[in-house]
C-alpha cells in the first residue's frame, strides 16, 4: 500500500475553507457549504469531510475533541529558516492560533506551530535547505 493522502472530519465547513484557503493558501475551489474537500497539495491529497456526513455514510457517531488536537499534526515545510519565521508571522497576522512560536531544536530544525479553527495542529518547519523526499 502506498499512502494516498490524509483528511480531516471538520464541524465548521466554512470556517476551515476559510483558513485553509486563505491563511495557509490551499487552492480550494469549493464553495463554503459544500459537504467535503478533495484536493491535491503538493502531490498529496487533501480531504475536508463533513463530520455529520461521515457519520450518516457509516451509520455510527464518534466522540471529537474540543479545542487543541494532540492526536495529529499536519506538517507544511518551508526551505529556510527564516521562511519559517516569515511564514508563522503572516500566518498569525492573518488570525492563525500560536501554539508554539519559532524554535530552533537540538535536532537543527527550526519549527513553530499553529492550530486551524478546530483545533488540530499545523507545524511549519525547516532543516534550512530545500525539501527532498
Amino acid at each position: 500500500m502506498k499512502l494516498d493522502g490524509f483528511g480531516l472530519f471538520v464541524n465548521d465547513m466554512g470556517a476551515m475553507i476559510r483558513f485553509y484557503r486563505d491563511v495557509l493558501g490551499f487552492e480550494i475551489k469549493e464553495s463554503e457549504d459544500t459537504n467535503n474537500v478533495y484536493l491535491i497539495k503538493d502531490g498529496t491529497l487533501f480531504l475536508l469531510y463533513g463530520r455529520k456526513d461521515f457519520e450518516a455514510m457509516t451509520d455510527r457517531k464518534y466522540e471529537y475533541i474540543k479545542g487543541l488536537n494532540g492526536h495529529s499534526e499536519i506538517a507544511l515545510y518551508v526551505d529556510t529558516f527564516d521562511e519559517v519565521d516569515r511564514k508563522y508571522q503572516e500566518v498569525i497576522g492573518k488570525g492563525a492560533v500560536s501554539v508554539l512560536e519559532p524554535t530552533t531544536e537540538p535536532w537543527g530544525q527550526r519549527t513553530c506551530y499553529i492550530a486551524d479553527p478546530e483545533g488540530n495542529l499545523i507545524e511549519i518547519g525547516s532543516f534550512n535547505r530545500p525539501f527532498a523526499r
